[in-house]
């Protein structure tokens, strides 16, 4: 799996649980509570709920026609939902329509402007367009709110945007905080893996990647870096376990091939 790709996959399981929340109402005047609504009671369940979690449940199967309609009747439903929106943005991202992605984002977050979920929605919607420094406004936003469950997603995504516009030390700081927030959290794991290799740090490069693989299964990129990895270290033998994992797991990957060329 390349970079680009697992940063997708992390800014799609967030888009998922935002919209599992069953979504934040519109609340008071910017900067009036830095929770918003995920610190008020809901005076009931909205009529759009029903579609977000099924439209999330169809995302998640990768079945787009049905996540579209259902999105679609419950910003019906329900146009005051931010959480409708956020799934029809993510929808149409999936569907690569970015204009229209880009449009709905921006409605979750008029309706949701200190929705946590809402706001790291269209920070990567905005990193994906090259827009790195207003992106990164929207990650920061995310993060004030003291309610917001998953802020290890945010700075995942706010370090992966750094990564991309070459401030790698952003990237590592992001990273890092990430961590303390969830230590356990393993794209975050895996990029302080990359990031300490290409530093020459082998030792710390291999350390995340012993502790991404105690929560997370093998990729071809994983375990290509840790052959690369061992074989800086000279460990010969753990070198050789990662080669043989990544040529019986993944033997059409393009990790695979350049193990195969002798490229490490």
């Amino acid at each position: 799996m390349t970079f680009r790709r697992g940063a997708l996959l992390v800014v799609f399981a967030l888009a998922l649980s935002a919209c599992q929340t069953g979504g934040v109402r519109p609340d008071g005047p910017a900067g009036e509570d830095a929770t918003g609504q995920l610190g008020a009671v809901r005076a009931g369940p909205s009529p759009a709920d029903v579609y977000v979690e099924l439209g999330s449940a169809y995302l998640a199967d990768g079945k787009l026609t049905e996540a579209l309609k259902n999105a679609r009747k419950a910003v019906m439903a329900d146009p005051n939902l931010a959480a409708s929106y956020t799934l029809l943005g993510v929808v149409h991202q999936r569907l690569g329509q970015m204009q229209p992605a880009g449009e709905a984002f921006r409605k979750a977050v008029e309706r949701g402007p200190h929705d946590p979920y809402a706001l790291n929605a269209m920070g990567t919607y905005l990193c994906g367009q090259g827009r790195y420094e207003e992106a990164d406004r929207y990650f920061r936003r995310a993060l004030e709110n003291p309610l917001y469950p998953t802020p290890w997603i945010a700075l995942y995504n706010a370090g992966s945007c750094a990564e991309k516009a070459g401030r790698l030390q952003q990237a590592e700081t992001d990273y890092r905080a990430a961590l303390r927030r969830n230590p356990r959290f393993a794209p975050a794991l895996l990029r302080m893996a990359h990031i300490n290799f290409e530093q020459d740090k082998f030792l710390s490069a291999r350390a995340y990647l012993q502790r991404y693989a105690a929560v997370a299964p093998d990729t071809a990129e994983s375990l290509w870096l840790g052959v690369r990895t061992e074989k800086q270290l000279g460990d010969m033998d753990q070198m050789a376990r990662y080669a043989i994992k990544l040529r019986a797991r993944f033997p059409d990957s393009e990790q695979a091939r350049f193990l195969g060329s002798g490229r490490q």
